[in-house]
Protein backbone atom coordinates (compact mmCIF):
# COMPACT_ATOMS: atom_id res chain seq x y z
CA UNK A 1 0.00 0.00 0.00
CA UNK A 2 1.44 3.36 -0.98
CA UNK A 3 0.21 6.92 -0.82
CA UNK A 4 -1.21 8.45 -3.98
CA UNK A 5 -2.20 11.99 -5.01
CA UNK A 6 -5.67 12.09 -6.57
CA UNK A 7 -7.11 15.09 -8.38
CA UNK A 8 -10.57 14.97 -9.87
CA UNK A 9 -11.42 16.78 -13.06
CA UNK A 10 -13.04 20.17 -12.50
CA UNK A 11 -11.75 20.69 -8.95
CA UNK A 12 -11.02 24.28 -7.99
CA UNK A 13 -7.88 25.36 -6.14
CA UNK A 14 -9.99 25.78 -3.00
CA UNK A 15 -11.27 22.20 -3.26
CA UNK A 16 -7.71 20.93 -3.60
CA UNK A 17 -6.62 22.54 -0.32
CA UNK A 18 -7.24 19.84 2.22
CA UNK A 19 -5.83 18.52 5.46
CA UNK A 20 -3.89 15.25 5.39
CA UNK A 21 -5.08 13.00 8.19
CA UNK A 22 -2.26 11.31 10.10
CA UNK A 23 -2.29 7.60 9.29
CA UNK A 24 -0.75 4.48 10.81
CA UNK A 25 -0.74 1.26 8.77
CA UNK A 26 -0.17 -2.20 10.27
CA UNK A 27 0.08 -5.53 8.45
CA UNK A 28 -0.21 -9.16 9.48
CA UNK A 29 -0.79 -12.43 7.62
CA UNK A 30 -4.54 -11.72 7.30
CA UNK A 31 -4.43 -8.18 5.89
CA UNK A 32 -3.82 -4.59 6.87
CA UNK A 33 -5.19 -2.23 9.47
CA UNK A 34 -5.24 1.49 8.68
CA UNK A 35 -5.88 4.03 11.44
CA UNK A 36 -6.56 7.60 10.31
CA UNK A 37 -6.96 10.56 12.68
CA UNK A 38 -9.97 12.56 11.52
CA UNK A 39 -11.12 14.69 14.49
CA UNK A 40 -14.33 16.61 13.96
CA UNK A 41 -15.58 14.44 11.09
CA UNK A 42 -18.99 12.85 11.74
CA UNK A 43 -19.95 9.55 10.08
CA UNK A 44 -22.35 11.25 7.65
CA UNK A 45 -19.54 13.54 6.38
CA UNK A 46 -17.07 10.69 5.82
CA UNK A 47 -16.64 9.17 2.36
CA UNK A 48 -14.58 6.10 1.52
CA UNK A 49 -14.19 4.91 -2.07
CA UNK A 50 -12.18 2.31 -3.91
CA UNK A 51 -11.63 3.09 -7.58
CA UNK A 52 -9.50 0.53 -9.43
CA UNK A 53 -6.48 0.16 -7.13
CA UNK A 54 -6.97 3.45 -5.25
CA UNK A 55 -8.47 3.88 -1.78
CA UNK A 56 -9.75 7.44 -1.29
CA UNK A 57 -10.57 8.74 2.19
CA UNK A 58 -12.41 12.07 2.43
CA UNK A 59 -14.09 13.73 5.36
CA UNK A 60 -15.56 17.13 6.12
CA UNK A 61 -15.13 18.67 9.54
CA UNK A 62 -18.47 19.65 11.02
CA UNK A 63 -17.66 21.91 13.97
CA UNK A 64 -20.25 22.03 16.73
CA UNK A 65 -20.74 25.80 16.87
CA UNK A 66 -23.61 27.51 18.65
CA UNK A 67 -26.40 28.85 16.46
CA UNK A 68 -25.95 32.44 15.18
CA UNK A 69 -22.25 32.45 16.15
CA UNK A 70 -19.23 32.81 13.91
CA UNK A 71 -15.55 32.31 14.62
CA UNK A 72 -13.57 35.45 15.41
CA UNK A 73 -10.37 33.44 15.68
CA UNK A 74 -9.75 30.05 14.06
CA UNK A 75 -6.53 28.12 13.60
CA UNK A 76 -8.09 25.49 11.36
CA UNK A 77 -9.02 27.17 8.09
CA UNK A 78 -9.37 24.04 5.99
CA UNK A 79 -12.40 21.94 6.78
CA UNK A 80 -11.77 18.87 4.63
CA UNK A 81 -9.52 15.84 4.99
CA UNK A 82 -8.34 13.87 1.97
CA UNK A 83 -5.89 11.02 1.58
CA UNK A 84 -5.42 8.45 -1.18
CA UNK A 85 -3.53 5.17 -1.23
CA UNK A 86 -2.61 2.66 -3.94
CA UNK A 87 -3.73 -0.80 -2.88
CA UNK A 88 -1.95 -4.04 -3.62
CA UNK A 89 -3.82 -6.61 -5.71
CA UNK A 90 -3.34 -8.98 -2.75
CA UNK A 91 -5.99 -7.04 -0.82
CA UNK A 92 -9.69 -7.90 -1.00
CA UNK A 93 -11.36 -4.49 -1.35
CA UNK A 94 -14.84 -6.05 -1.42
CA UNK A 95 -14.47 -6.97 2.26
CA UNK A 96 -13.22 -3.68 3.75
CA UNK A 97 -14.55 -3.07 7.25
CA UNK A 98 -14.70 0.60 8.31
CA UNK A 99 -15.45 2.01 11.76
CA UNK A 100 -15.28 5.58 13.04
CA UNK A 101 -14.86 6.08 16.77
CA UNK A 102 -13.66 9.10 18.75
CA UNK A 103 -12.31 10.80 15.62
CA UNK A 104 -10.29 7.78 14.48
CA UNK A 105 -11.15 5.90 11.30
CA UNK A 106 -10.35 2.19 11.62
CA UNK A 107 -10.13 0.34 8.27
CA UNK A 108 -9.47 -3.39 8.06
CA UNK A 109 -8.62 -4.62 4.59
CA UNK A 110 -8.20 -8.40 4.41
CA UNK A 111 -5.90 -10.16 1.98
CA UNK A 112 -7.37 -12.23 -0.83
CA UNK A 113 -7.65 -15.90 0.09
CA UNK A 114 -4.93 -16.85 -2.41
CA UNK A 115 -2.52 -14.33 -0.83
CA UNK A 116 -2.91 -15.59 2.73
CA UNK A 117 -0.47 -18.13 4.10
CA UNK A 118 -1.87 -21.61 4.34
CA UNK A 119 -0.67 -24.86 5.77
CA UNK A 120 -0.27 -27.76 3.37
CA UNK A 121 -1.11 -31.17 4.75
CA UNK A 122 1.38 -33.91 4.00
CA UNK A 123 -0.11 -37.38 3.50
CA UNK A 124 1.69 -40.65 3.97
CA UNK A 125 1.75 -42.67 0.75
Amino acid sequence: MSEKQVVRRGESAEELQTLLPRVDVFENKDGILLLADMPGVPKDKLELRVENDTLLIEGEIAPDTPENMEAVYAEVHLSRYRRAFSLSSELDTSRIDAQLRDGVLNLRIPKQAHAQPRKIEVKVA
